[in-house]
């Protein structure tokens, strides 16, 4: 049994060996303390508050696994890859992964070797992981993204109701529950549900008060984000909507001489996406234009912008990205471009996005249909998607078909993989059978034995153009002959560049027109009014900023942050500004466009600019040396 004392003092070793710091920041300690007396603990932390260091170190002190229950694969992934950078012994569950990779992770649990091991909540009914993980020591369990617990929110999972069972079964092992958005409501709701007993409540303010959010509405997005860049040499996010939005963005930046400047989304091959991610952490003033794919489970101190080119669905989503800036406690900004007609759009979008009833069990019954997947049935095969055949037979949008599938991905009936990666390949006939095949087939899968150690034992992963450099073949050649191999059924392969889909839980049709249709509608209900709050956040001009996200929040008696762009045109208004005078300062020093003006007045309005700029032209004070950029008339 491990003393008080010497506690203490494995807490600041394993702090200092594992992350380099000497001391904890906030109430981390405090956390951590209470997670090691065996308390059942609940921690609202704003993003960038350091949540999964409070589960992450007390698994490394205390005996067994700590098992992390996470809402996201793309977040699982992102913090079993930093733990092991950082030498932590962790690992993940997840339906991509065969048996053989899932049976040697349950091993090492079972062994004591991993410390962590996170898991999706849908996998807390899964008959083999029940098995499993009573044979493994759980220190404790820690629940990441707690709000998916609450019926209020848009990110709704319904088997986060399954964690009380389960720990009471673990005899009521100790609960660390975690988010860094919940509303009042949605914290009382994490408390009941998940059955937290006399729980120490952890909970500090949202403010930063060193984040500036300026609120930009604005017809020329391109043009501002470019105008921000010029003057920028640190490292920053610049958050768009579509993937193919992030390739144009860069690419019109890097047209302008922006070099400092990168793409990234969730449908980059995993190499590439490490690659990006790995430059963008070391780097002082790398910039990413990324979908929201990117951020999470990411520790960096010195970013000092996020820019939403368009705004976040939800007042919860928004709060987390621009959390991500900052984080060293300096000044830094959140810029907010927007126009009505974009609002519109979105608006119409999002409408678009959801099917009626009949749409739904259409899309899900063709799903079950085109792979020949009876009621109750359940095929262990990974199949390839065939998307545009879904809609050509649904008569629906892509849209709603993705909008449908994500749905099914996210309550586990099945695996949906849309993202680039590395291709599968499993042997279904024994080496031995090889001579009773043609002379072609045996000659090419021998190749492949050759080739890939294992393929005789598991599935194996696989990319087809490192393939064709090793037997000095076409990867179009390779890709067809493996699936005339699968034909004749000596193989399975699942080409990594499309979709593909594994069921995960036999087929219920009448589930599906009751109680998943009705959960599904409420999920989209939930999505539309997140977004008629974000919306009101985006357009109003009255309230400070920081205000209205504190107040959403539930904090009581909040003040105005003073630096927002709300803040700074209302003390202009009260205690007056005079902008012209700091604009003929600005253009003493050199001749500039709007613009420019602009960013070197902190970021303030161009509209204002521009009305002060006439003034200044019709008083002869100043003058245009061309048609954009703007001089000190000395002659006047």
């Amino acid at each position: 049994m491990i003393s008080p004392q010497d506690f203490h003092q494995l807490k600041f070793q394993t702090l200092k060996h594992f992350w380099g710091y000497e001391t904890f920041r906030d109430s981390q300690e405090e956390i951590i303390n209470s997670l090691i007396e065996g308390k059942d603990t609940l921690v609202l932390l704003p993003t960038g508050g350091g949540k999964s260091l409070c589960y992450q170190l007390p698994a490394l002190i205390l005996e067994g696994t700590c098992l992390v229950i996470s809402p996201l694969l793309a977040l699982m992934k992102d913090q079993v890859y930093q733990l092991k950078i950082n030498g932590i012994e962790a690992e993940y569950l997840s339906s991509e992964l065969d048996e053989f990779d899932a049976e040697s992770i349950f091993n090492r649990c079972k062994n004591g070797l991993t410390k962590l091991l996170y898991i999706s909540p849908e996998r807390l009914t899964n008959r083999i992981f029940l098995q499993k993980i009573e044979e493994i020591q759980i220190s404790f369990l820690a629940v990441d993204e707690a709000h998916c617990i609450s019926e209020w929110g848009q990110d709704f999972r319904p088997s986060y109701q399954n964690i009380k069972q389960f720990r009471e079964n673990l005899k009521n092992i100790p609960v660390l529950a975690l988010t860094a958005t919940a509303t009042p409501k949605v914290l009382e709701e994490i408390q009941l549900k998940l059955n937290l007993k006399n729980a120490k409540i952890f909970q500090r303010s949202f403010r930063r008060t060193n984040i500036k959010i300026i609120a930009d509405k604005i017809a020329d997005k391109y043009e501002r984000v470019l105008n921000i860049m010029k003057y920028n040499n640190s490292s920053g996010i610049i958050y768009v909507r579509s993937r193919k939005e992030t390739e144009e963005l860069t690419k019109f930046l890097q047209r302008n001489q922006i070099q400092n400047v990168d793409f990234f989304h969730a449908g980059l091959p995993l190499k590439e996406k490490n690659a990006k991610q790995k430059l963008w952490i070391q780097s002082q003033n790398n910039v990413l234009v990324s979908t929201n794919a990117f951020g999470m489970g990411i520790d960096k101190d010195q970013v000092r912008f996020v820019i939403h080119f368009s705004p976040a669905q939800s007042l919860e989503n928004y709060y987390q990205e621009i959390g991500r800036a900052g984080r060293d406690g300096l000044e830094s900004y959140a810029f907010l471009l927007w126009n009505e007609q974009e609002l519109t759009n979105f608006d119409q979008i999002l409408r678009n996005q959801i099917p009626s009833k009949a749409e739904f069990l259409k899309i899900v019954s063709y799903l079950y249909s085109t792979f020949q997947i009876a009621e109750n049935d359940l095929p262990e095969n990974v199949f390839q998607l065939p998307i545009q055949r879904i809609q050509n037979f649904t008569k629906t949008s892509l849209a709603k078909i993705r909008n449908v599938l994500n749905f099914l991905h996210n309550q586990e009936f099945i695996f949906f993989n849309s993202n680039q990666s590395l291709s599968s390949l499993e042997l279904k006939i024994s080496p031995d059978e090889l001579d009773l095949l043609s002379q072609n087939d045996s000659y090419f899968i021998e190749l492949l034995l050759r080739s890939f150690s294992g393929f005789t034992t598991h599935k194996i992963m696989f990319s087809e153009k490192t393939l064709s450099n090793k037997i000095d073949s076409d990867p179009h050649l390779i890709k067809e002959r493996l699936k005339e191999l699968q034909r004749k059924g000596y193989l399975e392969y699942i080409d990594g560049a499309l979709s593909s889909v594994k069921f995960l839980k036999p087929r219920e049709d009448r589930h599906f027109n009751g109680k998943y249709w009705n959960l599904f509608e409420q999920i989209q209900k939930n999505k539309l009014q997140k977004w008629e709050e974000m919306k009101f956040f985006v357009e109003d001009s009255d309230f400070c900023k920081m205000k209205l996200i504190l107040s959403y929040f539930g904090e009581k008696d909040v003040k105005n942050c003073g630096k927002c762009s709300v803040c700074e045109k209302q003390k202009e208004s009260i205690f007056g500004r005079n902008i012209s005078a700091e604009i003929i300062e600005t253009l003493q020093q050199k001749p500039s466009n709007v613009e420019e003006i602009a960013i070197k007045l902190n970021y303030y309005e161009k509209e204002n600019i521009l009305e002060n700029l006439i003034y200044l032209l019709d008083s002869g004070k100043v003058k245009m040396l061309n048609f954009r950029t703007y001089a000190v008339n000395h002659e006047s």
